[in-house]
């Protein structure tokens, strides 16, 4: 069961519906199951979208939200319960658990939606619906509306009209109330003590595995049922490859370890970078670039509050890191032209950071109207600046090569500035550097 009380998914449910249009019916399928190999599976993850209205973590199933509906407005269509199948593959809740553990005011077999479903969807004019994200559904569901069609002699009223779901849903996850921040909290709690631990091991002769392997033994021990995303572990040159999972390289003695990694708690993602030296110390090359990366990120997160555009951060880093390559001799210019032309994006090429919640890069509009959105109360993102100087870049100092440099943390908007969640996670030279001694 999610961590989250049953009343959080009935508020979730009723303020989706109270966003949709008259006379419309909310239709929202499961994740399928993804092979891995031959006949085995990935592990079972819900899609966000549906977890977010249900807490159901089951696959094979259909959320309909029917607003007005005088035998209840939330229906849920899901395996039955299956003694022989349950033994393989663990408890399934049925029809009956989903009405009595997960609120559904009616609850029928998958197996039965092709009977049931379009006497839900008859007489409704418009249905909410992902459009897109499963293909084989959406084939589905317009058979399901052509069969009203096709019996409108008889008085059946099929459907005029499909509204994209995610445009309200998203808006709705975008804002975290406060039993999600709750559990983002604790995930970002055990996020932090898997990078101290990753800090407190690193020695020269380890390989990037290994460290890896702290990070999930940290990350399970406490309740996480997987990384939120896929965990970045690269030391040495393999800190300027921005996705770089391979994590099989052994860490020398002067290198940088770069870790991008975060815990999944009940389906709540943390997502934290920190660079540190693999034997402690910092070079006068690393903590010079550190150093930057680290004053651009303070000053970004003061512009985290409410009033304050998406861009700001990103506009706060550009700054800071253009002005400090120049003094280093990383770029030729003055401030400005260097902004405009974009030359710092040689070393920095990607945004600032992203909305967080349910998915690592979670959902939500970053601007609204063509203009970048304003932060308010609730939101929470990243901010994380880097530099990435490649180790076969010509055009600066062979000192600099090869230095990759990120600090990342998560940010929520609060009525009055912001929380970092992470804050935790050490990041001043300094601190490192004494943790580490220890």
């Amino acid at each position: 069961m999610s961590l989250l009380p049953a009343t959080e998914f009935a508020r979730r449910r009723q303020a989706l519906m109270n966003m949709m249009e008259p006379g419309s019916i909310a239709i929202l399928p499961a994740a399928p199951h993804y092979k891995r190999n031959r006949d085995t599976e990935y592990r079972y993850r819900q899609d966000s979208d549906f977890f977010y209205l249900s807490g159901f973590p089951e696959p094979e199933a259909v959320i309909c939200l029917i607003p007005g509906r005088p035998q209840g407005e939330y229906v849920l269509f899901c395996r039955e319960r299956d003694r022989e199948m349950e033994i393989w593959n663990g408890y399934r809740a049925g029809p009956e658990g989903a009405v009595a553990d997960f609120g559904a005011a009616d609850a029928f077999p998958v197996t039965d939606i092709d009977e049931i479903i379009p006497g839900l969807i008859e007489g409704r004019e418009r249905v909410y619906v992902s459009m897109g994200a499963q293909p084989l559904f959406d084939q589905r569901l317009m058979g399901w509306v052509n069969s009203i069609r096709a019996r409108s002699r008889a008085g059946l009223h099929a459907p005029g009209e499909f509204l994209m779901l995610d445009h309200l849903l998203h808006d709705l996850r975008l804002f975290k109330s406060s039993e999600e921040l709750k559990v983002m909290r604790r995930a970002a709690a055990i996020s932090t003590r898997a990078h101290v631990r990753a800090m407190e091991l690193a020695r020269p002769g380890m390989s990037e595995y290994e460290l890896e392997a702290e990070l999930m033994h940290e990350f399970l021990k406490n309740g996480c049922a997987a990384p939120a995303y896929n965990t970045i572990v690269g030391s040495g040159a393999n800190a300027c490859i921005l996705h770089y999972v391979e994590n099989t390289r052994v860490m020398q003695d002067g290198d940088l370890v770069l870790i991008d990694a975060g815990g999944e708690l009940d389906h709540y993602a943390s997502d934290i970078t920190r660079t540190f030296p693999v034997n402690g110390r910092y070079s006068p090359e690393q903590k010079a670039i550190y150093q930057l990366v680290l004053d651009s990120q303070l000053a970004a997160i003061a512009t985290v509050k409410p009033g304050a555009h998406w861009n700001s951060p990103h506009e706060a880093v550009v700054g800071i890191l253009t002005e400090g390559l120049i003094d280093l001799g990383l770029l030729k210019g003055s401030r400005q032209e260097c902004i405009e032309k974009e030359s710092y994006r040689q070393f920095f090429m990607h945004r600032t950071g992203h909305w967080l919640g349910m998915d690592v890069h979670d959902v939500g509009d970053y601007k609204v109207d063509n203009q970048w959105r304003e932060l308010e109360p609730g939101m929470v993102m990243t901010v994380e600046p880097g530099l990435y100087i490649a180790p076969d870049c010509n055009t600066v100092d062979p000192k600099w090569r090869g230095i990759g440099v990120r600090i990342e943390d998560d940010v929520l908007v609060t009525k009055t500035g912001s929380e970092v969640l992470t804050q935790a996670a050490p990041k001043q030279v300094a601190d490192i550097e004494a943790l580490m001694r220890r």
